[in-house]
C-alpha cells in the first residue's frame, strides 16, 4: 500500500490534509502517531514565513516522530515561494507542498491559493521556483478549477508534472463550489489519467466507506482526509485498516478516546502556552465530544472557562459520567 513521493516512502496511502488552525503540530503528531501515511501543515504564507514572525515559525515547527511531513506554502511571488521553500527545508521539512486549491477570499484576492489556476503562466512559473529552490520533493494542491466553465486541473497537473512535481492532490471541488455542493470524484480520474506521477484523490471523505469509493471512482494513489478527522485523529488509521482488510474498524473504546483527547490538550498547552492553548482547544474539544450524551452543555462550560485546570476537571467528571453509565 506504499507509494512513493520522489525518493520519499508514504508507508499507508492516506494523508492528513492541511487545514488552517487545525493541523498544527500537536494535530498532526496524534495523527502521524495512530499511522496517517503523510500529515501536511497548515498553510503558511511565504511573505510570512520569509518575514519569520513567531506565529509562523510555530506554524512551521515540526518533530522527527512526524516524518515524512509535508509543510504548504501558499504565495503569487516565484521569489518568495522560493526563499519560504529554501527556508523550510532548513527547519527539517520532509516535502514542500504549493497551495494552490484555497478557496478563502484573503487568499484569492491576494492572487494565491485558487486563484492561480485562472493564470497558468504565473502558475508554471511559481511551480518552477519552487522545485528548482529544494533539493526535497514538492507536490501540488489545487481544486478541479476555478468554475464550472474552467476546470483546468488536468491541464495544470501536466504542467506541474513537466516542472518536476513529484504528487499532486486534488480537491473535487471548484473554488466557486467553496465547501457546497459535493467533490466530484470521478473528475479527478480526468487529473490521474493526464499524468503518471501519484495523483490524491480529496473531498467528503468522512466515513471508511468513502475512502474505498473515493479511489474507486477515481483512479487515485492515496486519499486525502480533511474535515472527516475533527475530533477523530483515529479516523486515518481506521481508513487504511479497511482499505487493507475490508472490515470496518469500530470507533476507538470511551476509555482510549479520553486518552488520547487528554493528550491533545496537554499537547496543546505546551504548544501555544495555557492562554492560547485554552482558546484553541475548545473547537477541538467541542469535535472529539459531538455526538456525545450531554456533550452541548459541556461545550457550552468549556466556551467560559478560562483556566486549564478547571478545563481538565470539567472533561474528566464529564467522561468519568459517561464510562460510569456504560459500566452500568
Amino acid at each position: 500500500m506504499s507509494i512513493l513521493v520522489g525518493d520519499v516512502e508514504l508507508e499507508a496511502p492516506v494523508i492528513l490534509a492541511p487545514m488552517s488552525g487545525v493541523t498544527d503540530l500537536p494535530f498532526r503528531n496524534l495523527v502521524k502517531r495512530l499511522g496517517a501515511g503523510l500529515v501536511v501543515s497548515e498553510m503558511i504564507a511565504s511573505e510570512a514565513m520569509i518575514r519569520q514572525n513567531r506565529r509562523t515559525l510555530r506554524m512551521a515547527s515540526n518533530r522527527s516522530e512526524e516524518y515524512p511531513m509535508a509543510v504548504q506554502l501558499a504565495g503569487c511571488e516565484p521569489e518568495k515561494m522560493a526563499e519560504a521553500a529554501r527556508l523550510n527545508a532548513d527547519r527539517g521539512a520532509t516535502i514542500i507542498d504549493i497551495n494552490m486549491g484555497c478557496p478563502a477570499k484573503k487568499v484569492v484576492n491576494g492572487y494565491a491559493g485558487s486563484a492561480l489556476m485562472r493564470d497558468e503562466l504565473a502558475a508554471a512559473k511559481i511551480i518552477e521556483a519552487t522545485v528548482r529552490a529544494v533539493d526535497l520533493p514538492v507536490t501540488l494542491k489545487m481544486r478541479t478549477g476555478w468554475d464550472d466553465a474552467n476546470r483546468n486541473a488536468p491541464s495544470l497537473a501536466r504542467i506541474a508534472q513537466d516542472a518536476g512535481v513529484k504528487m499532486i492532490s486534488v480537491h473535487g471541488r471548484t473554488r466557486c463550489q467553496m465547501y457546497r455542493g459535493r467533490s466530484d470524484w470521478q473528475f479527478i480520474r480526468e487529473v490521474k489519467d493526464a499524468v503518471s506521477i501519484p495523483v490524491v484523490a480529496n473531498g467528503d471523505v468522512v466515513k471508511v466507506d468513502d475512502a474505498k469509493i473515493i479511489l474507486e471512482e477515481s483512479g487515485a494513489d492515496a486519499v486525502m482526509v480533511g474535515r472527516g478527522a475533527y475530533g477523530k485523529p483515529w479516523f486515518i488509521s481506521q481508513i487504511i485498516e479497511f482499505l487493507k482488510t475490508g472490515q470496518k474498524p469500530k470507533d476507538p473504546p470511551l476509555q482510549t478516546q479520553y486518552d488520547l483527547l487528554s493528550e491533545h490538550y496537554e499537547a496543546m498547552l505546551s504548544h501555544y502556552g495555557h492562554e492560547s492553548g485554552i482558546r484553541v482547544a475548545r473547537k477541538h474539544l467541542s469535535w472529539y465530544t459531538k455526538g456525545l450524551a450531554g456533550s452541548a452543555a459541556l461545550r457550552s462550560g468549556l466556551n467560559s472557562l478560562d483556566s486549564a485546570d478547571a478545563v481538565k476537571t470539567l472533561i474528566s467528571d464529564y467522561y468519568d459520567s459517561l464510562l460510569c453509565r456504560a459500566a452500568a
